[in-house]
């Protein structure tokens, strides 16, 4: 099997991409970090803390976080866990008013091809 070519590791702010969590791990490459490639579909890019009600909203929507799936090793999300976000999705959550907040260092460049800059700066947290 061939290694999956990162793309290159930028945040949204054009510096160097830092990592999003690892515990849980999160992460297409389920490396902590919201790095993307051609083959992530889903473009696992935005760094977001998680909140009760965006998890309920996220369940709601077909895309349960909360279950634990051990066969998986996902330990499941509770509020306060940060995770890499498909950038589709957190932009759905926004439009329905249920967007977590977002950690732009951590919030991989190519999020920008999906959601405006402005839209993150407004759900951003200032804390790494």
């Amino acid at each position: 099997m061939s290694e999956i070519e990162k793309d290159e590791a930028l945040n949204v702010l054009g510096e160097e991409l830092l990592p999003c969590s690892t515990f849980p791990i999160t992460g297409f490459f389920r490396d902590g970090y919201c790095n993307t490639c051609a083959k992530d579909v889903g473009s696992h890019t935005v760094c977001v803390e998680v909140t009760a009600s965006f998890l309920e909203y996220s369940r709601f929507a077909g895309n349960d976080l909360s279950t634990p799936h051990p066969e998986l090793e996902f330990p499941g999300l509770k509020e306060g866990d940060r995770w890499c976000l498909c950038a589709a999705r957190w932009l759905e959550a926004y439009e329905k008013g249920m967007a977590p907040n977002v950690f732009l260092a951590n919030t991989h460049i190519k999020a920008l091809k999906i959601i405006p800059l402005p839209l993150l700066e407004e759900f951003a947290v200032s804390v790494n």
